[in-house]
């Protein structure tokens, strides 16, 4: 990743998406080449030069002190995750490349953190990293995501042992759009989400090829890529309409697992008494039963082996419930 190119990116989209009224500067109906601010008018704002701001646009942030990076973020309305973002290109543009800022995460759970998910019964949850792979799941959660999880072979022949990834199933794989309703929303915050990751770890190959893999194999997260917007994602509501329960509308926590750097465990509930949570019931129901399986082909040849089969197995007769988004 090339961290000038970032650092001036992320600032020029942030100038563009704060106008003179917001930041509370007057304009007398003067016509203005560019939207949002001015360099000059958020130097003013922060506190320091025009030609100050200017060096630290164009990516020379190396040394500047944290005083001066609130400022600028405050001048330019940043929220938590951009503030966050802006700390950490200015952190890794201050590492040597030759250095490794962070450890790499772990790319399995520990023991008790699988315990800790089968224990969760009633509950989808499931642990994944920053690179939004899947790392492990309880059985509900198997369930939740089995399109991602069979996404992992259909998606990657040459390397059947990688991973699920839930990005690289949202952009390559077509049946996304069948099982996410609200799929812009959902493609917006992965790629924040992706974006914030790249941020504090630069460094990480995995992650760049991943990203480098979606940037040429779709157009959508191409062009989310290159807002440059970031997200912290810790709470909300997601809506499914899953090939074997049906629709769902559930809500989402998300707890960082400190002693496993990188890890985050996400968990999804129901509204007590709502459609959803007869539809979460009924796929718990239908993952615990013995599956029956079918063989997946595989694209180069022979059988990836069994996997449970398809929504046609049955559906949740509950009725859909509107979206709490």
């Amino acid at each position: 990743m090339d961290r000038k190119e970032d650092i001036r990116e992320f600032l020029v989209s942030r100038r563009a998406k704060i106008s003179p009224e917001q930041a509370g500067i007057p304009t007398y109906g003067e016509l203005r080449r560019v939207p949002g601010l001015r360099r000059k008018e958020v130097a003013q704002l922060a506190g320091v030069s025009t030609d100050y701001y200017t060096r630290l646009e164009r990516g020379s942030i190396r040394g500047v002190s944290d005083s001066v990076l609130e400022a600028v973020a405050s001048a330019l309305q940043l929220d938590e995750a951009e503030r966050a973002h802006l700390m950490d290109l200015a952190r890794t543009a201050n590492t040597p490349s030759r250095r490794t800022p962070r450890r790499p995460s772990q790319l399995r759970v520990r023991p008790g953190v699988q315990r800790l998910l089968d224990g969760m019964t009633g509950v989808a949850a499931m642990v994944q990293n920053g690179r939004s792979d899947v790392l492990a799941a309880n059985l509900l959660g198997r369930a939740l995501y089995d399109e991602v999880f069979n996404s992992a072979v259909s998606l990657g022949p040459a390397n059947p042992g990688r991973l699920p990834n839930q990005a690289r199933y949202l952009f390559l794989d077509p049946r996304a759009a069948d099982l996410y309703p609200d799929l812009p929303a959902v493609a917006a915050t992965t790629v924040a989400m992706l974006r914030l990751e790249s941020g504090r770890n630069p460094h990480n190959r995995a992650l760049n090829e991943l990203i480098g893999e979606l940037t040429t194999g779709s157009g959508l997260f191409a062009a989310l890529w290159a807002g440059h917007d970031v997200r912290i994602h810790t709470t909300g509501t997601k809506r499914f309409h899953h090939p074997v329960a049906g629709d769902l509308s559930l809500q989402f926590e998300t707890l960082d697992l400190r002693c496993d750097e990188g890890q985050t465990l996400f968990a999804f509930t129901a509204e007590p008494g709502s459609a959803s949570e007869n539809a979460l019931a009924f796929l718990a129901s239908w993952a615990a039963s013995p599956p029956a399986t079918t063989t997946a082909g595989d694209p180069a040849g022979g059988s990836t082996g069994p996997v449970r089969a398809p929504a046609q197995q049955g559906r949740n007769p509950g009725k859909t419930e509107p979206s709490h988004d």
